[in-house]
């Protein structure tokens, strides 16, 4: 009867601990790092309209264009594009930036150097290898809502 006892004891200890229920826990990857992107969707709201989406897939040229957020809060975008010279690819910009990142709210705060506006963003989904980072752009129409919309892939260092 002893070993009955202690063996149903024992199984309920199991039970109570072994068996807890973690699955509301989402663990996020983190920003930091370097990211390569693929494509863009720019999408375009008017006032009164319909959204309008139109796709922009990087050519192997833009796609060695490379965005990086260090742990730091020191971020760049070295970015790369198609030269006069077929099948050539050159640097085009190189732009240093400072950000926070607020996870709760998964708002990223971008402020470029030598740019007085910081750019705002959103992050839609970041794993370990994918970060779909929504990037709010300012208008000259108060009523015309744009933003880009930019899908990167984790470039192992």
């Amino acid at each position: 009867m002893k070993k009955l006892a202690l063996l149903f004891a024992g199984l309920s200890l199991f039970a109570a601990t072994g068996c807890s229920d973690n699955n509301d826990t989402v663990l996020e990857a983190p920003l930091v790092g370097t990211w390569q992107p693929l494509k863009e969707v720019v999408t375009t709201v008017e006032v009164g309209e319909d959204p309008v989406s139109n796709t922009i897939t990087y050519t192997d040229c833009q796609k060695q264009t490379r965005w990086w957020f260090g742990a730091d809060s020191k971020g760049g975008k070295t970015n790369w594009g198609d030269t006069a010279t077929p099948g050539q690819c050159a640097i085009l910009s190189d732009i240093k930036f400072n950000y926070t990142y607020n996870k709760e709210g998964k708002d990223v705060q971008m402020k470029i150097q030598g740019i007085v506006e910081p750019q705002n963003a959103k992050v839609v989904t970041l794993d370990n290898t994918t970060l779909n980072l929504a990037v709010r752009e300012e208008t000259q129409d108060p009523t015309v809502f744009q933003t880009r919309t930019y899908t990167f892939k984790r470039v192992p260092q």
